[in-house]
């Protein structure tokens, strides 16, 4: 693999899960974060990995319009090294590999709602800090805001117009904020029959200020709105905090798990 960083990559994974049993929220997290994820981490074209949840209070501060995203309550993204054919080759050959070691519990009871390769398209370090961009993925963060949409005719005037007006007005806007450490924006990939087809944006704000009170401060002051002829370029799908997640402190959804009635008892 040629030596690789967040900022050299050109692919990155995102897939958000939803745990459809409630009283499995531990063992999801317990199979992720000590067997599934470290063996990710450790494929020499795995340059990061990372994983975010949203909980009760995360949920309550966020705007779901695409119905099965509205349902997925984690988060899980990695940046592979070049050449990224072979990496991601790599990795879903471990994926396969998992399952016939009966290494993929959670098949059972998890839904993804959207995996995909998606393609960084800029990034940004706010000024307090400090880091490379390069390294922003690396440092400790205490959650993200996460917002997806979808354009339908990738190509068209107005999608540049949009970006570039998020990426001049809106990203400023955010770096400037407090708890705000930086910015990733990334997009699918058309299909190749389709070159001007449909494609899935999502803009990554790593934060250290806890994403609960961000969220909050940010609906008190929204971002800069688009001017109207761009407002229905880009369809949202998901907005919203999303905390990190600290292995062992998996406690979020027990107590909807117990009033389930499911079973989860100790």
């Amino acid at each position: 693999m040629i030596p690789s960083t967040p900022e050299t990559a050109t692919r990155a994974f995102f897939s958000f899960p939803k745990v459809t049993d409630p009283a499995r929220h531990r063992d999801y997290n317990a199979w992720h974060q000590l067997d599934h994820r470290p063996e990710n981490l450790a494929l020499p074209g795995v340059v990061h990995g990372d994983r975010w949840v949203r909980t009760p209070a995360c949920e309550r501060l966020g705007s779901y319009p695409d119905l099965a995203l509205a349902g997925s309550q984690y988060l899980a993204m990695y940046w592979f090294a070049e050449p990224a054919a072979d990496s991601i080759g790599e990795w879903k050959d471990l994926g396969d590999r998992a399952i016939h070691q009966g290494r993929r519990p959670e098949l059972a009871w998890t839904e993804r709602p959207m995996t995909r390769m998606f393609r960084p398209v800029q990034g940004y370090v706010a000024r307090r800090a400090l880091v490379t961009l390069a390294a922003l993925p690396f440092r400790p963060h205490r959650g993200v805001h996460v917002e997806v949409s979808r354009v339908e005719a990738s190509l068209r005037p107005e999608v540049a117009d949009l970006s570039r007006f998020e990426h001049e007005t809106q990203v400023p806007d955010l770096l400037a904020r407090d708890g705000v450490a930086g910015v990733w924006t990334f997009r699918s990939a058309p299909s190749r029959s389709n070159p001007d087809g449909p494609v899935a944006r999502i803009r990554l704000t790593y934060l250290e200020a806890d994403p609960v009170e961000f969220a909050r401060a940010l609906a008190a002051n929204p971002l800069p709105a688009p001017p109207a002829a761009l407002a229905d370029t880009a369809t949202p799908l998901l907005t919203g905090p999303m905390a990190t997640i600290t292995p062992w402190e998996w406690d979020w959804f027990d107590e909807p798990a117990a009033a389930s009635g499911s079973g989860a008892a100790a």
